[in-house]
């Protein structure tokens, strides 16, 4: 690893067990590395996250739909997300801290068993009919707010149950569940609730828990590695998160590269709008599901052809080729006057996110201590969930002044012109390899 930015810089932990990558021929080149799913431990941990990847996918659809039954509404919609960012943001910080001072495998065990329980009494509201709106928006801050603290423990884990050579591949395959939990869970609640009815989504989620929590059960324990003999988890504790992350750029350049491609270049605020004007020919709701799908099933195409990331040692230029490429994309979408190719441009961004972050996620995970590792995965949790929710009011409001697809396209273009203006600036990221 390149440490020259910093006497003080992180070092890559020791591999779990040092052993030289498979030479890979042909077409396995290309297909995704599965090393990770040999070590018993992140196999049981990554299984979790295929069954849960999907369930919380059916909640994330019951909870609004629910809300706009009851109130006919499409602001209270809006005002229901919120509610559950904003201690989603707050938990993930603290999370992040508690990841690095308690045994992250009983973190992990606590923090389900209280997502569980929401889903249960999610469930429970239903099917007793309660109708009440402020009963969804506290149950839903409370759900987010045990996964704050849930995420940050789950990603840190990985550095420790996997050898520092297949940390590229197990974020690809994380990445890759989570990516198609977000095609399939959609699809699966909407065919689902004409059959079975929107409160047994709440319980089939439940139950998907239950399995995420056998399979952290039997993760190995997972306490702090050099720890004092008595580790707080405070806002100093907080404070130094952010202060690691301020003096060793690598990080910071790694997080505002997921912020530029986010805030500036995710246009999803807009795709009702393009659906209904620009590619209404083609049929409003047609033209909406692939718009909002095109993003997603790039990312799972890219995550199963993934097996050249774990060769990358480059890990920084590959987080900057691929936000280029995203705004590329982005800018492709924006000029695009046929759904197709709309549709194909959206789909090679969904590639470029893929990569954006499997390369982040490695870096996080290898360009961090381990005892820092929780609060940089509670600050990466507050970007990705932050990122696109500002996105939706600069774009909203960029599409009520510009026109949508101007909006769309100039979002793309200052997305490369300030990732490339950043990686000229700050060369920390530039010179970051394994």
């Amino acid at each position: 690893m390149d440490t020259s930015e910093s006497s003080t810089a992180p070092q890559t932990p020791a591999p779990a067990s040092a052993e030289d990558p498979p030479v890979r021929r042909g077409w396995r080149r290309w297909a995704m590395d599965t090393r990770p799913l040999r070590r018993p431990a992140y196999r049981r941990l990554w299984s979790s996250t295929v069954v849960t990847a999907v369930g919380s996918q059916l909640t994330a659809v019951a909870v609004p739909k629910q809300v706009y039954d009851i109130t006919g509404s499409s602001a209270w919609v809006g005002y229901a997300s919120l509610a559950g960012l904003v201690p989603l943001m707050v938990f993930a910080l603290w999370g992040g801290a508690v990841a690095d001072s308690v045994d992250r495998r009983k973190l992990l065990l606590v923090t389900n068993s209280g997502i569980a329980l929401t889903s249960l009494l999610f469930w429970f509201q239903a099917v007793a009919g309660l109708e009440s709106v402020a009963a969804l928006m506290v149950l839903l801050a409370l759900q987010q707010a045990f996964w704050g603290l849930n995420a940050p423990a789950r990603t840190a884990s990985i550095a420790r149950l996997v050898p520092a050579e297949e940390l590229t591949a197990a974020n690809a395959l994380g990445s890759t569940v989570a990516q198609t939990g977000q095609v399939v869970g959609p699809l699966l609640a909407g065919a689902l609730i004409p059959v079975i009815g929107l409160p047994e989504l709440y319980l089939i989620d439940a139950l998907a828990l239950c399995v995420t929590l056998w399979a952290v059960y039997r993760l190995p324990s997972l306490p702090p590695r050099a720890a004092p003999a008595k580790r707080r988890a405070g806002l100093r504790e907080i404070a130094e998160g952010f202060r690691y992350i301020a003096l060793h750029k690598v990080l910071l350049l790694s997080f505002l590269a997921d912020v530029v491609a986010m805030v500036l270049g995710m246009p999803r605020a807009l795709f009702p709008q393009l659906a209904g004007e620009t590619y209404a020919p083609y049929g409003e709701g047609l033209a909406l599901g692939l718009l909002f799908a095109a993003i997603p099933i790039g990312a799972v195409l890219g995550g199963l052809f993934s097996g050249t990331f774990s060769r990358a040692r480059r890990h920084g230029w590959m987080v900057i080729g691929a936000v280029v490429a995203w705004g590329v994309a982005i800018t492709g979408f924006g000029l695009s006057d046929s759904l197709w190719l709309a549709v194909a441009f959206l789909a090679l961004a969904g590639v470029a996110d893929m990569v954006s972050m499997v390369f982040r996620g490695a870096i996080l995970l290898s360009a961090a201590t381990d005892e820092m590792r929780g609060r940089m995965q509670g600050v990466f949790t507050v970007v990705v969930a932050g990122g696109p929710r500002l996105a939706d009011v600069l774009h909203g409001t960029a599409g009520a002044t510009f026109g949508p697809r101007a909006a769309v396209a100039g979002g793309g273009l200052l997305v490369v012109a300030v990732m490339l203006g950043l990686a000229a600036a700050i060369p920390a990221l530039r010179r970051y390899h394994v």
